[in-house]
């Protein structure tokens, strides 16, 4: 189940049919007292927020949605008609995993929708244990730690470090971190990385040293460990 918090009852509903005509099941909210009525029944799979909204901003419900132990790790992307680098910044700063800013194409957004989904999954049986000097990451948990203290990443977040962690060594550039993170190209918007990247190495404290910046190319996991 989706859930969608847009006051526009004409957007609401166009995201709604889309999304139900794909396969995916979606409500929607018109305002944030009627969406905290419904997290209280069933928390949802997933929550796509708009950030202009009455009684209190989508930002604010999206720092509530982080800091409750049973939505903490809840993928939410945010859908806005902010579109600028700023509102951008904030938003993923907050803990928001993906931005779309309006207008969007339907299409476009069942799409990131999906590759977002695809990242709540299970994965394969068996736990799979990374570790790098002070860093331990368990794939099957979407468990990280540092020095022992556990470290709340984002979907995105911890995607991206899972790819870096299993791949030492190996430099990917931003636009193969985009394709492999999200799974659809940005139209050159590489700074979303960039951003990711930043937000990253702030939360991993003393490991955030071992992403290592390849000027010119991109990222790696290469730090000294």
């Amino acid at each position: 189940m989706i859930y969608l918090v847009e006051d526009d009852e004409s957007i609401r509903e166009l995201v709604v049919y889309t999304l139900n005509s794909q396969g995916l099941e979606a409500e929607g909210f018109e305002v944030p007292s009627a969406f905290w009525k419904a997290v209280e029944k069933k928390i949802p799979d997933m929550v796509l927020l708009d950030i202009m909204l009455p009684e209190e901003d989508g930002l604010e419900i999206l720092k509530k949605l982080r800091k409750r132990s049973d939505t903490k790790q809840l993928p939410i992307a945010m859908l806005t008609a902010k579109g600028s680098e700023y509102d951008t910044v904030k938003g993923l700063d907050s803990g928001a995993d993906d931005y779309i800013p309006k207008p969007f194409r339907m299409m476009e957004l069942v799409s990131r929708v999906k590759a977002l989904l695809r990242r709540t999954g299970h994965g394969e049986e068996g736990e799979q244990i990374y570790e790098f000097g002070c860093l331990t990451v368990s794939k099957q948990r979407h468990q990280v730690k540092v020095e022992g203290e556990e470290v709340i990443l984002t979907m995105k977040e911890f995607e991206m470090l899972l790819l870096l962690l299993s791949n030492p060594g190996i430099v990917f550039t931003r636009a193969q971190l985009l394709d492999k993170i999200w799974g659809y190209q940005f139209d050159g918007e590489s700074r979303t990385v960039d951003v990711h990247v930043r937000t990253l190495r702030q939360k991993l404290g003393k490991a955030g040293q071992y992403i290592e910046t390849v000027r010119g190319m991109g990222y790696k996991m290469g730090g000294t460990a």
